[in-house]
């Protein structure tokens, strides 16, 4: 019968491998894009909230 220590080793261990196998196949450094076609995709805050304007789209005072 197995103790719970070990069950309990054995979970984490598993966790972590699992952990390990997602984050697999994401390398390289985050960056933003700066091509011209990157220009014209929403915020964050539009994604969040698409019903309000965004500061460009507001009109000057």
């Amino acid at each position: 019968m197995l103790k719970a220590t070990q069950i309990l080793v054995r979970v984490i261990v598993l966790a972590v491998s699992a952990a390990a196998f997602v984050g697999c196949g994401q390398r390289g450094p985050l960056y933003l894009p700066s091509a011209p076609e990157a220009q014209q995709r929403a915020t964050l805050p539009e994604t969040l909230n698409p019903t309000t304007k965004s500061d460009a789209e507001k009109p000057a005072k």
